[in-house]
């Protein structure tokens, strides 16, 4: 099969993708790859296959294809196609929560010669790098990339970055619980979509409606929650987008649970942690567990509590994540505290603030640990967070943290 050949048979392919037919696409794309002798051809192709896999949440594939991908790439010898494949490589062991291995493999990308590819993916490249941050719970090394990713955005009037950007942004907040801007940015991306977004796929318009429906959750606007979070589970469903039906359905548990609806919020985390553990996304397992520990409880049933902590705890330290172990730690200290175990209580006790210094989550003006409730927060330019009465409050000229000049405000 010849260059031209080829070209057809990828455009033919994304075609029937965008038309909603991706076994149809899947199976011409490895035809092509099978057939084609065009090294080019062959790297486009396995791109295709790469960026579908993902959206289907066939992570394994995705990684195996972003593996080949490489491996072509060093044949053309062309540092364009190499950090390309890279940027895939990464993100595939993002969405396999392999968070050190996506870091090292962004490292690479941006320790590249310079490539003309790196005024258009860089962007890609920070953003990727802090939502792998973000899941280790590495607050300001995960800001500090999404501000990269930002700066990259809005100095190549990339849009579609901007809307994955603030999508992030809104994740961030949510997690350090300043709410307010949960919501703030995800409602960003929803504005970006409207304003721009008449040719991009729906998954963007799906992906910021799902993090409007997590912060509006979290401010107590439970209608608002469900009706945003409807919207992007019809879309998901529409293009069986596996990863965002598994979030939607967390989503919908949490909300349930919210309006104190166990028997109803049950059968929605079984259903998300079903698709969790058939995609490969050991975080949102932990993220399901902690709701049905939650569950228990509510129902004073705690060793199920217990029993689903202890899982939760597993993973968590599997992925390296930090906040999802600090939760556990302050939910096990509540059922210690209510079983009287002063033993087991002191332990959980010891490991949450251990939990805290390790991600960084404390104000260093006033030392109160952040994220423990709802707080409106303030970054300086180096990505440390502080609470925003105590800056202005103590009118502070530089970091308390690292000494930097704190004379200009941060991004966000």
């Amino acid at each position: 099969m010849g260059q031209d050949q080829t070209k057809q048979q990828i455009e033919k392919g994304l075609q029937l993708y965008q038309s909603n037919q991706p076994e149809k696409a899947l199976q011409l794309w490895m035809k092509v790859l099978e057939k084609s002798s065009d090294l080019v051809g062959r790297f486009r192709v396995l791109g295709c296959l790469v960026t579908a896999y993902s959206e289907m949440g066939r992570y394994k594939e995705m990684l195996k294809f972003a593996v080949v991908q490489i491996d072509t790439a060093r044949e053309l010898e062309d540092a364009n196609f190499l950090l390309e494949s890279y940027l895939n490589l990464a993100r595939s062991n993002e969405k396999l929560c392999e968070f050190h291995k996506t870091i090292s493999y962004c490292k690479t990308c941006l320790g590249l010669p310079g490539t003309r590819a790196a005024a258009q993916l860089g962007g890609q490249v920070s953003l990727s790098m802090g939502n792998a941050f973000l899941g280790l719970s590495l607050f300001q090394k995960a800001l500090e990339s999404f501000e990269k990713a930002l700066r990259y955005a809005h100095n190549n009037d990339d849009a579609m970055l901007e809307c994955r950007v603030c999508c992030s942004l809104g994740s961030f907040y949510a997690q350090v619980k300043d709410y307010e801007k949960a919501l703030f940015f995800p409602c960003k991306a929803a504005e970006l979509v409207n304003d721009y977004g008449k040719g991009w796929s729906l998954k963007y318009r799906a992906m910021s409606q799902y993090h409007m429906a997590v912060a509006y959750r979290l401010l107590g606007h439970l209608g608002s929650a469900m009706e945003c979070c409807e919207e992007s589970m019809k879309i998901a469903l529409q293009h069986g987008d596996r990863p965002l039906q598994a979030l939607c359905l967390l989503c919908f548990a949490d909300i349930h649970r919210s309006r104190g609806d166990l028997q109803t919020a049950f059968p929605r985390y079984d259903s998300a942690m079903s698709i969790m553990i058939e995609i490969g996304n050991r975080l949102g397992q932990v993220q399901v567990l902690l709701g049905v520990a939650k569950c228990w409880v509510a129902r004073k049933a705690l060793d199920k509590a217990l029993d689903a902590i202890e899982k939760a705890q597993d993973l968590a330290e599997e992925v390296g994540n930090k906040l999802g172990r600090l939760k556990l730690h302050r939910l096990s200290e509540d059922i210690y505290r209510s079983k009287g175990l002063q033993r087991e209580l002191r332990t959980h006790v010891v490991r949450f603030h251990e939990c805290v210094e390790e991600a960084g989550l404390y104000c260093g003006l006033c030392g109160e640990s952040i994220g423990e409730r709802n707080s409106r927060l303030q970054a300086l330019p180096c990505s440390h967070i502080f609470h925003l009465r105590c800056l202005q409050n103590n009118g502070t000229r530089s970091c308390p943290n690292c000494r930097r000049s704190s004379m200009k405000p941060g991004f966000v």
